[in-house]
């Protein structure tokens, strides 16, 4: 009994504690490889994330570094811009130089990014560099408002300009308007300054003269104002026209200007096809009589120069406009005036542009080919235009001066401002400076 109890209770317990110690054996590893990962993963998160901790000075640094340097670019490109008008080559290559070496460190710095070495180029502590580069955008920021604020006063100055233009036409205007209504008033005074083709006396030439040479100066006006928006030298571009005079004052260089204006729109003047015939009058002995002349000043006398060239663009008035002011005009300084080359561009297509600077030369055109076509009117003798040479003595009967008397007691001519005329066997005066 004994012994069947002891061997029926031996395997009951050796099975319990076989199984028993399978159960130890294998809950034991599965708690070990659940712990182990879940320490080693937080362990190494806490560890990139010390890691990010020491890299974040370093990356705000570069940050502040790219962002200062797309300031320099920009900035760069801004006085590029501004180095063109008026034009100046230093500036131009200063400017150039920085954009490129800008445009290199660029490169440098994405290359870093991409190697992760964005600390490679570093003396400084991050926080200092950081600093330094904040620094370096504001002073950029400064400098492109800086270039900004020039701009805007530039072309403040110009609109200003432009208004005063403005305002001068309309009190030009409204005494026209007045003397046009005392002409109204009295019959007399009406009828004699009727030019009829059979009664066309020096006194309408000196009418239309006295216009012209005020469309003159009002032309000369707008085109200085515009010259010293653009920062150009007026000084320097004075003696330029006329390199041996010496302006006893500074508002006297408004002469050369206003010389250098008649001298090309009055040129050719002797000439019944104002030296443009190959591409002006139709051929025929008819086309050239006095009576063409007249005909062609009452057509153009009641019309601005913009409306008839819109009415005739292809007449002998439209070609001379175009070739006067590409002869006036130069490339150079249109670009440096305007930035740019549409009123030239313009012009040789034949076309009207439509800007108060063009507006202004072309009411000189119209004054100046009215005058032309008044003075050839005269079936008498030829009209022509006379100038007084530098170092001539001065006569009251030929010339009239511009400026006051110098202190000399035989003052002797400087140049001629507005040239003088020979018509119907009348001597008009020339205006010059004296010296």
């Amino acid at each position: 009994m004994d012994s069947l109890t002891q061997h029926t209770l031996t395997p009951t317990k050796t099975r319990f504690s076989t199984t028993f110690a399978k159960v130890l054996h294998i809950q034991k590893p599965k708690s070990t490889q659940k712990v182990k990962p879940h320490i080693h993963q937080h362990d190494q998160n806490l560890d990139n994330l010390n890691n990010n901790k020491k890299k974040q000075p370093t990356m705000d640094a570069f940050i502040a570094k790219l962002f200062a340097t797309l300031s320099s670019v920009k900035a760069a490109y801004a006085q590029l811009q501004v180095a063109q008008s008026p034009y100046n080559p230093e500036a131009i290559q200063h400017a150039d130089q920085i954009l490129v070496s800008e445009l290199k460190r660029l490169s440098e710095y994405k290359q870093l990014f991409l190697k992760n070495h964005v600390d490679d180029d570093d003396v400084n502590s991050p926080e200092t560099t950081q600093l330094l580069a904040e620094i370096q955008e504001q002073k950029n920021l400064v400098q492109m408002y800086d270039i900004t604020l020039k701009n805007l006063n530039s072309q403040n100055k110009l609109k200003d300009s432009e208004i005063i233009f403005l305002k001068e036409k309309l009190n030009d205007k409204n005494k026209d308007n007045k003397m046009i209504q005392r002409r109204l008033n009295s019959n007399s005074f009406n009828e004699k300054m009727k030019i009829n083709f059979s009664s066309i006396t020096v006194n309408s030439f000196l009418l239309s003269l006295h216009q012209t040479v005020k469309s003159v100066k009002s032309f000369v006006k707008f085109l200085m104002d515009a010259m010293e928006d653009a920062n150009w030298d007026l000084n320097a571009a004075a003696s330029s026209i006329q390199p041996d005079v010496c302006f006893r004052d500074v508002s006297q260089q408004f002469f050369a200007f206003e010389s250098f204006v008649c001298r090309v729109m009055f040129d050719g003047f002797n000439d019944s096809g104002f030296s443009i015939t190959n591409n002006g009058f139709e051929s025929g002995l008819g086309s050239w009589s006095p009576r063409f002349f007249y005909d062609s000043f009452i057509e153009l006398k009641s019309l601005k120069a913009q409306d008839y060239i819109t009415w005739k663009p292809n007449s002998t008035f439209a070609r001379f406009c175009w070739l006067k002011y590409l002869k006036l005009v130069h490339p150079v300084m249109e670009f440096s005036l305007f930035g740019n080359l549409n009123q030239r561009n313009l012009v040789s297509d034949g076309k009207f542009p439509e800007t108060n600077f063009f507006s202004a030369f072309a009411d000189v055109a119209r004054r100046v080919w009215l005058l032309h076509c008044l003075a050839h009117a005269f079936d008498s003798n030829v009209p022509s235009v006379f100038r007084v040479r530098e170092g001539s003595r001065f006569t009251e009967v030929f010339m009239e001066s511009v400026n006051e008397e110098a202190g000399n007691a035989s003052p002797e001519v400087g140049f001629t401002v507005v040239p003088g005329f020979k018509v119907g066997g009348t001597v008009i005066q020339c205006q010059v400076y004296l010296t």
